[in-house]
């Protein structure tokens, strides 16, 4: 599937004529992993899964079929993940979070319909990989003495994530984008993972990300 979804944005890309058009697009992105177990609990200390807030930044070619129907496809940059709030047992009111940003590279491929000709619905499938992995803890309710144990927490952290998460996923997304001025538009989707993003899942754990984008773009005849 990914490699038809490659070649699909290749000719994309390559059918180029006068129907065909280029854009840019950025914005928010909102994200959240989802596991079978989002809270936990361990000698005390409890933790849940959170959605943590983002950008995104790419680039599209649309190729318009007719005046109802269009092709897209996209790339972007985008910072996306998840937060994980852990309470501290015996300090009532700290709170350790982990910030983990997984930016990827996202390639969407969808189908638009034009409802009217300022107002596109669409939808499709997209494959995302791997540019980094991050990790950033802060800990709230309390003053840190020792911020090189939290270095070293993140580290561990970002290294656990490099070894332990593929670095491909799959999923489907569906959307809707209105013309504002000429070329100018806003943009709204949600993207729903369908990868286990897991390498090597023990007991069934699962661990697959949704993330919502709202964002603005500008399309050059």
């Amino acid at each position: 599937m990914k490699k038809i979804l490659l070649a699909s944005a290749i000719a994309l890309f390559a059918g180029l004529n006068a129907q065909t058009g280029f854009g840019v697009k950025a914005g928010y992105a909102l994200s959240t992993l989802n596991s079978n177990e989002n809270s936990f609990e361990l000698d005390g200390a409890g933790g849940s899964l959170k959605s943590k807030s983002g950008f995104y930044i790419g680039a599209l070619v649309e190729h318009k079929i007719n005046n109802k129907f269009a092709l897209q496809a996209e790339v972007e940059y985008a910072n996306l993940g998840g937060k994980m709030e852990v309470s501290v047992p015996g300090l009532p009111g700290v709170k350790v979070i982990e910030k983990m940003n997984f930016n990827r590279i996202v390639i969407p491929i969808s189908a638009r319909y034009y409802a009217t000709p300022e107002l596109a619905v669409y939808g499709g499938p997209y494959v995302s990989f791997k540019a980094n992995n991050t990790v950033k803890i802060d800990v709230s309710g309390a003053l840190v003495t020792n911020q090189a144990a939290l270095d070293e927490g993140e580290r561990r952290l970002e290294n656990f994530f490099d070894s332990s998460l593929k670095s491909t996923d799959f999923g489907l997304f569906l959307g809707a984008d209105y013309k504002v001025y000429k070329g100018l538009f806003v943009d709204a989707r949600y993207s729903f993972g369908l990868t286990n993003m897991i390498k090597n899942p023990v007991n069934n754990e699962k661990l697959k990300m949704n993330f919502f984008q709202l964002g603005v773009g500008y399309k050059f005849k």
